[in-house]
């Protein structure tokens, strides 16, 4: 995915200088559009050679409902136009991403082995907030393999505290 992530790159960060200001009133509104251009039946349809670019605007817009930020509809149209349709979920993901960065504010996805109720989450939050010195947008995702405790995913920082990583831990020190 790594070609892309390349492709995706100066459209997000087009937008984003674009948008000044209100970049952070486009997420949404892009991640909406990223869900229906990622469906393989409008993919499909984008593909097929006969399918003009107005008809597969007209389609996504359409489908997506409302009506669009004008620099939405200008990324929308250039990136059908040149045949990158496909990238438009990365694009939106680098443009979250760049809109985070620019508020000081970073994803970080949360794998616990148990659902954790949202007064534990905010415990957790708070605690992660303190070790990366930053805000995060938390997201909770279970991974019964880890068996207990939690491993935070933040960029491409990890914490790790799980009973997994901790037998794992065990057993390369016991067989080293």
């Amino acid at each position: 995915m790594a070609e892309l992530a390349t492709i995706a790159r100066p459209y997000a960060e087009a937008l984003f200088q674009a948008a000044g200001a209100t970049a952070a009133t486009l997420v949404a509104p892009l991640e909406q559009l990223a869900a229906v251009a990622a469906e393989p039946a409008l993919r499909q349809f984008a593909g097929n050679p006969s399918a003009q670019p107005a008809q597969v605007f007209d389609l996504i817009t359409g489908v997506a409902g409302g009506t669009l930020h004008t620099r939405l509809v200008n990324l929308l149209r250039t990136v059908i136009d040149n045949g990158r349709l496909a990238a438009l979920p990365e694009i939106s993901a680098q443009f979250q991403r760049l809109v985070n960065a620019g508020s000081g504010v970073s994803d970080a996805t949360v794998y616990s082995a148990f659902a954790i109720s949202d007064a534990l989450l905010a415990d957790v939050v708070a605690a992660l907030e303190r070790r990366f010195a930053r805000k995060l947008n938390a997201s909770v995702e279970l991974d019964p393999s880890l068996i207990g405790g939690v491993r935070v995913v933040v960029g491409d920082e990890v914490l790790d505290t799980s009973v997994k990583a901790r037998l794992e831990q065990m057993k390369l020190a016991l067989t080293a």
